[in-house]
Parts: structure tokens; sequence; C-alpha cells
């Protein structure tokens, strides 16, 4: 059985390393693999896109007697919790909009 690469990167930061990123900020420095809001984001919705192709794939595979069950489960699973991380950060933004909104001038 093959592992599913983990399309959301996992990032442990620490104090150090926040720092150093705070002060390239201050600096006016940019990571040069466009680490914007906007690159992160596209690079996130794209990873989850590719997810939920893979499941469709390992789910045909299953349908047309190819396929092995564990990883066609291990695939939907993966790209269940994917979605469901992309509606919650959706909501948040959502949310975080509106409370803007909501602000006095």
């Amino acid at each position: 059985m093959s592992a599913l690469p983990s399309s959301i990167p996992t990032v442990v930061v620490t104090p150090s390393a926040a720092a150093d990123a705070y002060a390239k900020v201050g600096r006016g420095e940019s990571d040069p693999i466009g680490s914007s809001f906007g690159a992160t984001l596209e690079r996130a919705v794209a990873g989850a896109i590719q997810t939920g192709h893979e499941a469709d794939g390992q789910s045909m595979q299953a349908i047309a007697g190819a396929g092995n069950i564990t990883q066609v489960v291990t695939a939907l699973t993966h790209a269940e919790l994917v979605m469901q991380t992309a509606t919650a950060v959706r909501d948040r933004v959502v949310q975080a909009y509106q409370d803007i909104m909501k602000m006095p001038i």
C-alpha cells in the first residue's frame, strides 16, 4: 500500500523561525517561491483539487475491479479531510470579512 502524499504542508514554527520571518518582512525581503497569501491559497486549492482527482481515480479503479479497497478508502478519507479543511478555512475567511465590514469607520 502506498501512502498518499500530503497536499497540505505541515510546518513547525519555532520562536526563532518566527522572529527570522518577521525580520525578513521588516527588511522587505520576500521568499523567491512566492509565499504571498494569494500564492499559498492557490497552491492549497490546487492540492485539494488534485487530492479529489486522485480519490476519483482510485474509485474508478475499484469499480473496474483493479483497485485495492484499502487504497480507495484511504484516498477517499484523505479527500474528505482536505474538503473539510478547505470548508473550515473558507468559513473563517467569510467570518473575518463580515467582521471587518461591521467595523465603524
